[in-house]
């Protein structure tokens, strides 16, 4: 399986920067930073009309913990920059460590 070391978040605001979203690119994961760095200017150009003020950057991607996880968090600063960071959530859905047996089950 091939690890992802670079995920390339695109955002796309309105001109005062008070609504802004995730924009949808063509290569989004990437096995290397550089190669996420390198795709970045194409990735603009691709989302280039879709608003009024675009950002974009790579966030590192922790081999060890790629399948945790699980948010995206960011901020389209005041000065117009990308404050981003992928995060774990520590949200647990379920969780069964130790099931005992259910009276029923044993019964003749």
């Amino acid at each position: 399986m091939e690890h992802i070391a670079a995920l390339l978040l695109v955002i796309g605001c309105s001109n005062n920067l008070s609504d802004c979203r995730e924009l949808s690119v063509p290569v989004s994961v990437f096995a290397t930073a550089d190669a996420c760095t390198a795709e970045r200017p194409f990735a603009l150009g691709d989302v280039q009309g879709q608003a009024q003020h675009i950002v974009a950057k790579c966030l590192a991607v922790d081999p060890a913990l790629e399948d945790d996880y699980d948010q995206v968090v960011w901020k389209v600063l005041p000065n117009g920059t990308l404050d981003a960071s992928l995060e774990i959530s520590n949200l647990m859905v379920a969780s069964n460590t130790v099931r005992p047996e259910k009276d029923y089950l044993r019964q003749q």
